[in-house]
């Protein structure tokens, strides 16, 4: 089994320059938990949920809500985003992207073509689904 066969190729992105509330909102609004991150159509990193929470201030809508909370999401993708995320191509064999996975504790690959276009992702879900035991 390889990569393009568990895949999902309907994937969203972002670009480098997008900010944090609308990274969020995408997040929030699809169910998803990472967003690869793209500069003229190429790959250049990827967002998690988690890089998230540990970027916005607690303290947003509340009554401790200061002008420095405020500042955490005029942040550009770019200046939160994992830089250079492992990648795989569409004929990479599942075994490969389990061992990336188990190897760097990572909860996703993107999947790109030979100009670095992203054209799926795979997530520790997807291979749990398509696991035969």
């Amino acid at each position: 089994m390889k990569a393009q066969d568990i895949m999902v190729s309907n994937v969203i992105c972002v670009d480098m320059d997008e900010r944090v509330p609308e990274v969020k909102n995408l997040l929030q609004q699809h169910g998803f938990h990472h967003l690869p991150v793209t500069e003229n159509d190429r790959l250049v990193g990827i967002i998690s949920d988690r890089d998230i929470l540990r970027l916005v201030s607690p303290f947003i809508d509340s009554v401790s809500e200061q002008a420095r909370d405020i500042d955490t999401l005029n942040r550009a993708a770019h200046q939160i985003m994992t830089r250079q995320p492992i990648r795989v191509k569409a004929d990479t064999p599942v075994t490969e992207i389990l061992t990336w996975l188990k190897k760097v504790d990572i909860s996703c690959v993107p999947v790109v073509d030979e100009e670095d276009h992203v054209i799926g992702i795979i997530t520790w879900r997807d291979l749990v689904n398509h696991a035969k035991f």
